[in-house]
This record gives C-alpha cells, sequence and structure tokens, in this order.
C-alpha cells in the first residue's frame, strides 16, 4: 500500500518511521524541505508538494501543528480532482471540531476521516499510541491495515468527524491541567525547601500523579524542557476546547486559568519547549521570603 505522510514534525516522522517498518511504500511532505533526513534514510521518499506525495496514494495522512497548516494543505489536495482513484485524507492533527467538519466537506465524495493521535511519538514507534476514528465506517475499515499497525487500539466515534477531535481536545485538556498541577506542586516544595531527591521518589509513586503526567516528573523537576509537545502548541489545544465549550453554553474557569499559564509561557521564551516549561513561570514570579532581620 501506498502512504503518503504530509507533516514531518515529530509525530509525522514517527508516523512515517511505523508505517515503513511494516513496509508500506511511503511518500512524505513537509512545508520546510529538509526536515525528513530520518525518515528518507529509512526507506520514505520526499515530494515536493503535497499534490506529488498524494499522487497515486491509498490514504493521505496529515500531521500538522494547528487549524490554518491543515486547511491550507487540504485547499491543495483538493486540486487532485474526484477521480475514483482519488485517496482517503486522513487528517491526524489536533485541530477543532469545526475545522475537522469542514475538511470531510472539502474532500470529494467525503473520502475524509479525523484520526488524531493519543500518545507521544516515542510511544506510537512502540506500538503503544491509539486513536479516535471519526467519518464513514466503511472508510476506517479499508483502511483497517493501517489502524491495527500505527495503532494499539483505536475507537470509532461516529460518523461526525468533529466528534473525534472532541475527544481528543478533552485528552489533551486532562494532560494539560495535569501537568500545570504538577508544575505547581513542584515550585511549592521547592520553595518549602524540601529534599529534590525525596520529591521525585515520592511523585513516582504517588496514585495521584496519572501514568500520561508521570513521564514528565522530572523535566518539571530538573529538566531542560526539550520534550515534543510545546507550550504554544499546549496553549492551542486548551483554546479550542474552551470554544467547544462556549458553543455549547459552558464556561470552563479552570480551562481558562489553564489556557492562559500556557499561552503566557509561550508568549515569554518557552514558545517551543515542552509544556513542563509551564513550571518556569512559577520559578520566575516566585517573591523572596520576607525579611526577618531586626525583628524581637
Amino acid at each position: 500500500m501506498h502512504v503518503a505522510v504530509l507533516g514531518m514534525g515529530n509525530m509525522g516522522r514517527a508516523v512515517a518511521c511505523r508505517l515503513l517498518t511494516h513496509g508500506y511504500e511511503v511518500r512524505i511532505w513537509n512545508r520546510t524541505p529538509g526536515k525528513a533526513a530520518q525518515v528518507v534514510e529509512a526507506g520514505a521518499v520526499e515530494a515536493s508538494s503535497p499534490m506529488e506525495a498524494a499522487r497515486g496514494a491509498e490514504a493521505v495522512l496529515m500531521s500538522l501543528a494547528d487549524d490554518g497548516a491543515v486547511l491550507d494543505v487540504m485547499g491543495k489536495l483538493t486540486e487532485m480532482g474526484s477521480h475514483p482513484d482519488a485517496p482517503i485524507v486522513v487528517d491526524t492533527s489536533t485541530v477543532s471540531p469545526e475545522t475537522s467538519r469542514r475538511l470531510w466537506n472539502m474532500v470529494p465524495g467525503q473520502r475524509f476521516l479525523a484520526a488524531p493521535i493519543i500518545g507521544a511519538p516515542q510511544t506510537l514507534v512502540a506500538n503503544m499510541a491509539s486513536s479516535l476514528v471519526g467519518g464513514d465506517r466503511r472508510l476506517l475499515d479499508r483502511l483497517e491495515p493501517i489502524w491495527s499497525r500505527i495503532f494499539s487500539i483505536h475507537w470509532y466515534c461516529g460518523e461526525d468527524p468533529g466528534s473525534a477531535t472532541t475527544f481528543k481536545l478533552l485528552n489533551n485538556y486532562l494532560l494539560m491541567s495535569g501537568v500545570a498541577a504538577l508544575a505547581e506542586v513542584v515550585a511549592t516544595a521547592e520553595a518549602a525547601g524540601l529534599d529534590t531527591k525525596l520529591l521525585r521518589e515520592v511523585l513516582h509513586q504517588w496514585p495521584t500523579i496519572p501514568p500520561g503526567i508521570l513521564n514528565r516528573v522530572d523535566d518539571i523537576i530538573a529538566g531542560d524542557h526539550k520534550g515534543w509537545f510545546s507550550t504554544r502548541l499546549g496553549a492551542k489545544d486548551v483554546r479550542l476546547l474552551n470554544e467547544v465549550a462556549e458553543s455549547k453554553g459552558l464556561s470552563l474557569p479552570i480551562a481558562r486559568l489553564v489556557g492562559r499559564r500556557y499561552e503566557e509561557a509561550s508568549e515569554r521564551s518557552w514558545s517551543e519547549a515542552d509544556i513542563a516549561a509551564v513550571v518556569e513561570l512559577l520559578r520566575a514570579e516566585r517573591r523572596p521570603e520576607p525579611s526577618t532581620e531586626g525583628q524581637a
């Protein structure tokens, strides 16, 4: 099977490498050439445009940063027309539900699936990532060999592709809020002078730390924040969740606060740092303790 992967960020590269491992013919494209050397060395062919990558493919998987990038690339793909052999377009990006529905209507014959990924690039490579899929069930079934080789499990979320991306935003919000809360725990422990070695040990054992957040304990305590999920993208995902809630008449006060913290981190020097860098806001904002000098 010939598959095109558009977008060579961390996740796009992981998807392409996973497909190559299983013997797929993979053609890739990235807006900025030269970022896919590792994938090309593994056997992928780099195309000069989305259309060139998609030509002759049975499926086109998009892994792009945001709604604007996804809509722009989809606009280029629709130039291929609606011939019977046109590929099924799959968007694995994290975008708004309305964007997923727009993409669905842009593809001739609605040959489109929203399939956001749950998990980090390294978990996908290790066959531990999962996916949420929305769209025509028949298209999902046609691409079953892809799902079974890339993901450990996938959930069908119904014909509305926006349902899949709504589920993904809920998942990401749990991650963002959990990391923000953990950052406050670590910063408070530091301010109280607690032993850092013991802090790390107990956090790795406490049942109150969810598995999805556990892998960021060390980075929040003393890491360089060079992970794969940037504060800029984290802020975007929480903003999209707030927009979904507001469109349904809900106001999410905690989500607004969480989103603002990632926005602040992104606006400062941690825009491309991992979401664990949200702890640096607290360290930078810490006020000196009041002096007790001269008091009786």
